[in-house]
């Protein structure tokens, strides 16, 4: 297998974080409500009553949440924008104190010679156009569109790449499908139209990026699926499942169409959501490149009792993180190799916009996160040696941060420990490992 360090030269190290995962100071400075504010405060939806109030008080504390970016070599920072920040109501005035925030953000990174790469949406979605229906509702898709061309026309003559959207697949089944992430709508399958309307948004968007210049992507959470067995049962639940979690995603933004969601018993029009020319505005616009947020991979076998077409199932024998997640570094890179089997020409440039996991430690030794990180690098350099091009690797997370449904100390993802009552940021082991592993890769690089 390559050496972990055999990338190519150019590749950029960097971390990620999110938006109301970090920031706190929800009520500051002319912020809006998101659905997340409205959500958390709901009794029993968040683990002990937890919110993103405060967090990690990111919002004030950045130049010492960039000192440390700066100290680990991190080439790029990914970051979201808060959107009830920028338009508190999610359209309409602009609010200068947000704008300002992601200004002195902006700023701050360059002067320590970190490119910004931002998220326009990581799942905070203003609670003023939840109150219209969301992403159940088209005219969001065209919301968003306005809120790009404000950041587009505020940062772009410093930020030159964009992420449009985090993780559509998750935010539609957690939030729409399934409730257990805000604004916790119980619609099943009928969540669709909140997944094509996130799309139609992201190629409205695309268009407002790329016709000021800018280079566009999106993040996918994607997933190797293997059925549970070879019988034909199980192999058609895990094309079912694959076709729902990966392609719906993927299909209409590299190839034009969506994928055959029939086995779903899906609609070919998305419960009346698709409407004529709705697959070019997605398509249309071109991806500059491809965020991957890669975990685990998922094994499907027949349902055992009426409902959707398949069951997950656990996948035994292997290490699991601290959220029961599977540990299989491999999975990664046969998901790159069939990426490359299945969009062929269509697929862009490749940069891991995630990957990471939970370690159950409230103090710096971290080593199962080195381990996860260092077999995730060997089967992501092993992808490369084999021809996929790779740009940059984004770890999941710089800080511990308020972890959704699991609040803020039982889940924690990050390089940095936090204390969330006295704030105090502490590197861990990981820290210094992944800082000693980037300074090791630009050393060879330079050679």
């Amino acid at each position: 297998m390559p050496d972990r360090y055999d990338l190519p030269t150019g590749f950029r190290w960097g971390a990620a974080t999110a938006a109301y995962q970090i920031e706190g100071a929800v009520a500051e400075d002319g912020r809006g409500p998101s659905v997340w504010d409205t959500f958390a405060a709901r009794p029993g939806v968040v683990r002990d009553g937890h919110t993103g109030a405060v967090a990690c008080d990111h919002y004030h504390r950045y130049p010492e949440d960039i000192a440390l970016m700066k100290d680990l070599g991190l080439d790029g920072y990914r970051f979201s924008i808060s959107w009830p920040r920028v338009l508190p109501t999610g359209a309409g005035t602009v609010n200068p104190a947000g704008l300002a925030f992601y200004d002195r953000l902006v700023d701050a990174l360059l002067e320590s010679g970190i490119t910004p790469l931002p998220t326009l949406f990581h799942w905070d979605l203003p609670q003023g156009l939840e109150d219209n229906g969301g992403w159940l509702n088209r005219d969001t898709a065209y919301r968003f569109a306005e809120y790009a061309t404000v950041m587009a026309d505020r940062l772009g003559d410093r930020v030159p790449a964009w992420i449009t959207l985090n993780e559509p697949f998750v935010h539609t089944v957690f939030g729409y499908a399934l409730g257990t992430h805000a604004p916790g709508r119980t619609l099943m399958l009928e969540a669709l139209p909140a997944a094509h309307h996130q799309l139609l948004a992201h190629g409205l968007a695309a268009s407002v990026l790329h016709d000021r210049g800018l280079e566009v992507m999106l993040s996918n959470n994607l997933t190797p699926v293997e059925p549970a067995s070879a019988s034909p049962a199980d192999t058609a639940a895990a094309e079912a499942y694959d076709a729902l979690h990966n392609r719906l995603f993927t299909d209409p933004v590299l190839l034009g169409h969506y994928p055959d969601l029939s086995a779903l018993g899906v609609p070919d029009d998305l419960y009346g959501a698709l409407h004529p020319g709705d697959t070019d505005l997605i398509h249309t616009p071109g991806l500059d490149g491809l965020g991957l947020n890669f975990y685990n991979p998922t094994r499907i076998a027949a349902p055992t009792e009426p409902g959707l077409p398949f069951d997950f199932v656990d996948i035994p024998d292997v290490p699991h993180t601290a959220f029961g997640w599977p540990v299989v570094p491999d999975a990664l890179h046969q998901l790159l190799l069939g990426l490359r089997d299945t969009y062929g020409k269509a697929l862009p440039p490749i940069t891991i916009t995630e990957n990471g996991c939970s370690v159950t430690e409230e103090t710096v030794p971290d080593q199962p996160r080195i381990d996860f990180m260092s077999a995730h690098l060997d089967a992501l350099a092993q992808a490369a040696a084999e021809g996929i091009d790779i740009r940059g690797y984004y770890t999941w997370s710089l800080l511990d941060n308020f972890e959704w449904a699991e609040g803020l100390f039982s889940q924690r993802f990050g390089l940095v420990h936090v204390d969330f009552e006295t704030q105090r940021r502490t590197p861990k082991a990981s820290y210094a490992w992944y800082r000693d592993l980037i300074a090791a890769h630009r050393a060879q690089n330079a050679r």
